[in-house]
């Protein structure tokens, strides 16, 4: 089994099982052989039967080999019940439940690399768990908390944006005193370590500032000061090219235009909306950081659009490609 990529379906009231259903029926034949999914198997069923896809799904205990056909694993002892409110508790605790034995396996070597389907984190919280999101609960069970989230994507033109955050789901009024010179070293040495796993030969990292215009030498704040320069000067001193603070107005049409590698943000909106913007459709997730690869679509549950046969799989299948290149 070690040489397949785990694949956690999510919550299933959402359309993680859809996705990925659908990514699976484009990689063809080959994903029997590549992937193993891991969730109920009565939904997988169901919703591979509603969907038309035909998929050759086995049903596997997590024992010896996998018969003929993509398995299907749920480490869970019930299955889950049938028509489920969206949301519900159930459903959102077998899907953390999901992602928790695919990093187990992954730990083990036994997979070698995970791929999230979305899971909702206010449906997890309300069934009762402590539950801040995916990349926190990875890094807890990693043991690390040396990790950073990559979000990357690319437009019609085949132009990357890729960004690291150096906070991620903080309240704006909080940014500022989150924002701390280790976690913005981490940020870039981070951004400077992915660059290198993608085999990008400048690694050429630009680094935003916090206030418009980069504070404006201390006009308009003192973090790119006190805080971010400092942090970039400590980088740069350990080998990493890493430049700023630059005033993120005008940094992502550099940034587009292939001037950079890779952009540290300092908050979560600051990076993600010009992210969504280019590569909505086909964005990743990819947790930096990690003793193994974890990738994700950068796209939620959408309960709204959940059992229509709506959603794309775009997200998911970039999501997959980026898994396998890291896996190699």
């Amino acid at each position: 089994m070690n040489g397949r990529i785990g694949i956690s379906i999510g919550d299933v009231t959402g359309i993680g099982p859809e996705v990925t259903l659908k990514a699976m029926a484009l990689e063809g034949p080959e994903a029997a052989r590549t992937f193993l999914l891991i969730g109920d198997w009565r939904h997988v069923v169901s919703l591979n039967r509603q969907l038309g896809l035909n998929l050759p799904l086995v049903q596997w205990d997590g024992r010896g080999e996998p018969g003929e056909g993509l398995p299907v694993y749920n480490p869970l002892q019930e299955a889950l019940p049938e028509n489920l409110a969206t949301g519900a508790a159930p459903a959102a605790l077998a899907s953390a439940e999901w992602v928790r034995e695919a990093a187990r396996w992954c730990m083990r070597r036994q997979l070698a690399a995970m791929v999230t389907a979305p899971v909702n984190k206010e449906a997890i919280v309300r069934a009762g768990v402590k539950f801040v999101g995916q990349t926190e609960m990875l890094s807890e069970l990693a043991g690390t908390d040396q990790t950073a989230m990559m979000l990357l994507g690319a437009d019609e033109q085949a132009r990357w944006l890729r960004v690291v955050l150096a906070t991620t789901h903080v309240p704006i009024k909080l940014v500022s005193e989150r924002l701390t010179r280790e976690k913005i070293v981490l940020a870039i040495e981070m951004a400077d370590l992915a660059c290198r796993q993608l085999r990008l030969p400048r690694a050429r990292i630009a680094v935003c500032g916090l206030n418009p215009h980069a504070g404006e030498g201390g006009a308009m704040g003192t973090e790119e000061i006190t805080t971010i320069g400092p942090a970039i000067q400590q980088a740069r001193e350990r080998g990493v090219n890493a430049e700023g603070p630059l005033s993120a107005d005008a940094l992502f049409y550099y940034v587009l235009r292939g001037d950079y590698d890779v952009v540290v943000a300092t908050y979560h909106d600051q990076g993600l909306v010009p992210l969504k913007m280019i590569g909505f459709e086909t964005g990743v997730n990819w947790t930096l950081g990690l003793p193994f690869v974890r990738t994700s679509p950068d796209h939620g549950t959408a309960y709204n659009i959940a059992g229509q046969n709506k959603a794309s799989a775009s997200s998911m299948r970039s999501a997959i490609r980026l898994a396998r290149q890291l896996a190699g």
